[in-house]
């Protein structure tokens, strides 16, 4: 009997054992460890602030994001070489099933509500568009700023997005577009850094960003934007005027009234509990979503004080 106890004893410190030692094997928990993400570009000013405080809070866990295209960060999934990606959409029914296939289960959690906001050098006095308007220029029916504004003498309109196989551009082509073509006339940069550099310094610009990027950093109310350039205000009816047009302030974002406006997801793959189940659950709760309140844009799991806000055109 005492043979068979001892016996039974040393068996179940034997499985202890190689339990510490898979765990210290694979080197994450909720909170420590490394691993690497991918973020859609145009979110990369709230991801910054995000992972700065995560870090602080969490000196144990590194996390690395790649900061790259929609296409770019979905790709890095859909090939498991990350487990978490923040983009500006959900997983299509094809990569679900792609997933699957292999017995995996992702899943697509609501992190923000975010815009892409319509930006024009400074100096240009037209400050109002409507949706269709933006429709037709994107689809090359509508090609110079007279045509936008008889009284206008900017010429042609030289169209600008942040990258070629960016969330941005899928939405126009989606939300806006409806799945029309582009026209071939509109150009793709490489980031919305340099969108808004281009747009400083171009007046017959128009270019088209993430609403993360245009908020004025040294406001902490986030009630004023980039004094670099000048954000339109885009109105949902067929005629643009101040009383129906709206710029992407957080109030306007929350409410969607302002018409340009997406959801920001949390695309995460994490069978085995572990360090991007950590990072998502600082992102969706109370810090995280602090955090994204303060950017200027709308957390999805936090309530939010609406702050009235009186557009100057």
């Amino acid at each position: 009997m005492k043979r068979s106890l001892v016996a039974c004893i040393c068996l179940l410190l034997l499985l202890v054992s190689c339990n510490n030692k898979a765990t210290k094997s694979d080197g994450q928990t909720w909170y420590s460890g490394s691993i690497q993400i991918a973020v859609d570009e145009s979110l990369k000013p709230i991801m910054e602030e995000e992972l700065q405080v995560y870090r602080a809070l969490f000196p144990e866990a590194e996390v690395t994001p790649i900061y790259c295209s929609e296409v770019d960060a979905i790709k890095l999934f859909l090939q498991d070489s990350v487990r978490l990606v923040v983009a500006n959409r959900r997983l299509s029914e094809e990569e679900l099933n792609s997933f699957h296939t292999r017995k995996f289960f992702p899943e697509s959690v609501l992190m923000a509500i975010s815009g892409i906001a319509l930006i024009t050098h400074p100096e240009n006095t037209d400050s109002l568009i409507t949706v269709g308007q933006f429709r037709k220029i994107l689809t090359g029916k509508m090609t110079s700023w007279k045509e936008l504004n008889p009284e206008s003498r900017l010429g042609d309109l030289s169209v600008v997005f942040d990258n070629p196989n960016s969330g941005t551009i899928h939405y126009a082509i989606d939300s806006i577009c409806r799945g029309e073509k582009l026209a071939s006339t509109l150009t793709a940069l490489k980031s919305n850094d340099e969108v808004i550099d281009y747009v400083s310094k171009t007046p017959n610009a128009l270019g088209v960003i993430g609403a993360n990027w245009v908020g004025n950093s040294a406001d902490s109310t986030r009630l004023s934007f980039n004094e670099a350039v000048k954000v339109m205000a885009v109105s949902g009816s067929g005629y643009a005027t101040v009383g129906n047009s709206y710029k992407p302030y957080q109030a306007y974002l929350a409410l969607r009234e302002y018409p340009l406006v997406h959801d920001v997801f949390i695309l995460i793959n994490d069978p085995r509990t572990a360090l991007p189940t950590g990072l998502m659950r600082f992102l969706t709760g109370e810090r995280g979503q602090r955090i994204i309140l303060k950017s200027g844009i709308v957390p999805a799991t936090q309530p939010v004080r609406l702050v009235n806000v009186k557009d100057e055109f």
